[in-house]
Parts: structure tokens; C-alpha cells; sequence
């Protein structure tokens, strides 16, 4: 998978601002980054769209 430089990071709307856990998602045309919004200079995962998609489905599942 080619290497993109994320930007537009936003974090998850169900984050505050009290030191708990807390994602950053950003887009490029092939992927979506995550990272820890807590070491955002440790780097990122990147997850295809596909399987971004298909994560938020099952997380949607009752």
C-alpha cells in the first residue's frame, strides 16, 4: 500500500478532554490512519477502507 502523509486528523466526538482513551481517525484516497491522540508523534496505523467499513458495521451490530 503506498505511504500518504494523513491529514484532517479528527477524534472520535465521544472523546473529552480528561486524559482518557481517545482515537484520531484522518483520510486519504486508498486508506484511513488511526492513531493514539495521546502520542500522536508515535506514528499511525493504516487500515484499508474496506476494512475501516466493515469494522464500523460490526461495531454498529447490537
Amino acid at each position: 500500500m503506498p505511504q500518504t502523509t494523513p491529514s484532517g486528523w479528527r477524534k472520535s466526538s465521544h472523546s473529552s478532554n480528561n486524559g482518557g482513551n481517545c482515537i484520531e481517525v484522518a483520510t486519504t484516497h486508498t486508506a484511513v490512519p488511526v492513531r493514539d491522540s495521546k502520542t500522536p508523534d508515535l506514528g499511525h496505523l493504516t487500515i484499508t477502507q474496506a476494512s475501516w467499513s466493515a469494522l464500523l458495521a460490526a461495531l454498529q451490530r447490537p
